[in-house]
């Protein structure tokens, strides 16, 4: 049978496909813009707006929270014979949240676990690929403009939650099971563009930024209303570390991978001169 992973270009996507393959998994990928995945040879890639195409012949899938709402595409994935679904969500998912990065994925968490599906739902905290936004001015100046040098999180390698949802996917023992996961260790933005630095061999100065220029340059990735839940999440952060969870090493028994891993394996972003978008 077949794995579907939606989101397709998105990094998790990408990095569970290569694992679902070498796995030797049967994938296809949907995504809104399929000749723009670039995914390796073997993988059946379809155009996420067919749910019929997409769901032929699953009986596994990874998905992403969407804006828009799951529930139709989950009903049609339980008439298709789908019988595992795998969620990615986010940390702080509450369906009630006032936050509206916390009520979206809460509200696609509901969907998944009422759809009659057996599922597994992720909980991820910061992406260490959130950092790829600082990539074209790190390269063209040597900096990074943001208000938020002392806000902490604990960033996790797409690979790592990648794993976990392989994990999810192929294993028994995941079905209706909740995992919060991040990396090893809190870091403030500044510690992890001192990472950076370190890893590309370059000085890289931080360069703060005032608050409405700050919400201006977030508002590509959504409404006003998600820019000031970006803005507040990272205020409530300030000089705030966060506790690491211990989920990716229990379920693996292998330590999460670091930042100055991430750093290493996403060398390229920061040195070159076309870049891929980051992912939170």
């Amino acid at each position: 049978m077949t794995i579907l992973v939606t989101g397709a270009r998105g990094h998790v996507a990408r990095s569970l496909i290569r694992q679902l393959l070498a796995a030797g998994e049967q994938v296809r990928a949907a995504s809104k813009n399929p000749a723009a995945t670039h995914l390796p040879a073997g993988v059946d890639v379809v155009d996420a707006g067919s749910a019929a195409l997409a769901l032929d012949g699953v009986d596994r899938m990874f998905l992403y929270a969407d804006r828009q709402g799951l529930d139709p595409f989950l009903a049609k994935a339980r008439e298709a014979g789908v019988r595992h679904a795998v969620l990615l969500s986010a940390a702080l998912a509450d369906p009630a949240a006032t936050d509206a990065i916390a009520r979206m994925h809460g509200v696609a968490e509901e969907s998944v676990t009422a759809s009659g599906l057996s599922w597994t739902v992720l909980r991820p905290g910061a992406f260490a690929t959130n950092t790829l936004g600082w990539a074209p001015e790190i390269i063209a100046e040597g900096k990074v403009t943001s208000p938020f040098p002392d806000t902490h999180s604990a960033p996790i390698h797409e690979a790592d939650i990648a794993e976990i949802a392989l994990k999810a996917l192929t294993e028994d023992g995941h079905e209706n099971a909740v995992y919060r996961l991040t990396g090893p260790a809190s870091l403030t933005q500044r510690d992890q563009m001192n990472t950076i630095a370190r890893v590309i061999g370059r000085t890289i100065e931080w360069h703060l930024q005032d608050l409405e220029t700050h919400r201006q340059a977030l508002s590509r990735w959504g409404s006003p209303e998600v820019v000031e839940s970006l803005v507040q999440n990272s205020i409530a952060a300030i000089n705030t570390p966060e506790t690491p969870s211990t989920t990716f090493t229990d379920l693996t028994g292998k330590p999460p991978r670091t930042f100055a891993q991430w750093t290493e394996d996403h060398k390229h972003a920061f040195t070159a001169t076309n870049q891929p978008e980051s992912e939170g």
